[in-house]
């Protein structure tokens, strides 16, 4: 039987592996369509928590279940499974992989480099891309001062939106005790680092319109009392 977002209830590490794997496409944060994202569909104790809760389970969750994980739609964080990650990718990337996207005049110097800064590696945690790419501001007693370059939170999420970055997990810092402490650093990497073969030699394998109608079919079985139109807007925004 398909599960549905009225048949979430998330209250343990395990239910929010569970509740990605079941809709293949859920949201952290509550958007446009009412009821569907894990905020919603958690309890209280594991959203404001002192101890493991929904943030520090992102990690293990993205890891275990295989997802893309990164602000797809809205603008907003989104868990998307592996059977339909081509599709997100391909989808969002009106068929263009980045090389041609860029031939076709369709990226800034800011957003192309950024990509070329993550792609050169395998997978790399957000604070090496900022300092790497210079987006961090020089220490006063710096013998060489520069001016910070802006941007990084909007190229990162126009990277996301656009179907070629995700976040691969999340990582902590660790104090002198050997505890783990601070809000997790996001792991970023081009979907053909994190997905591999299966997802490069595949993600074009549809048109551009078959996969969107996979994606809202799958959004249309598992939102069952959800207008279309609320649907169309979710994935075109």
């Amino acid at each position: 039987m398909t599960k549905t977002i009225e048949d979430i209830y998330i209250t343990s590490k395990q239910e929010m592996i569970d509740a990605v794997n079941a809709l293949g496409i859920l949201p952290l944060f509550s958007n446009t369509i009412k009821g569907f994202s894990i905020e919603e569909r958690c309890a209280k104790e594991v959203y404001f928590s002192s101890s493991a809760g929904i943030w520090e389970w992102k990690g293990p969750v993205i890891q275990q279940t295989k997802s893309a994980y990164g602000k797809f739609f809205e603008n907003k964080a989104v868990f998307v499974s592996p059977k339909f990650i081509n599709d997100l990718a391909n989808f969002k990337r009106d068929g263009f992989d980045f090389d041609a996207r860029c031939d076709e005049g369709l990226v800034s110097y800011d957003t192309k480099y950024l990509y070329d800064l993550i792609a050169s590696h395998y997978s790399v945690l957000s604070k090496q891309l900022k300092s790497e790419g210079g987006y961090v501001k020089p220490r006063k007693n710096d013998p060489v001062q520069w001016e910070a370059r802006k941007g990084f939170d909007t190229q990162l999420t126009k990277l996301q939106k656009l179907g070629y970055i995700t976040t691969t997990n999340f990582e902590y810092e660790m104090d002198k005790r050997g505890e783990f402490y601070g809000w997790g650093i996001a792991r970023y990497a081009t979907f053909e680092n994190a997905f591999g073969k299966k997802f490069s030699n595949h993600v074009y394998d549809r048109s551009v319109e078959e996969s969107y109608l996979r994606l809202f079919k799958q959004l249309k079985k598992i939102l069952p009392h959800v207008e279309d139109n609320e649907i169309e807007y979710y994935l075109h925004h």
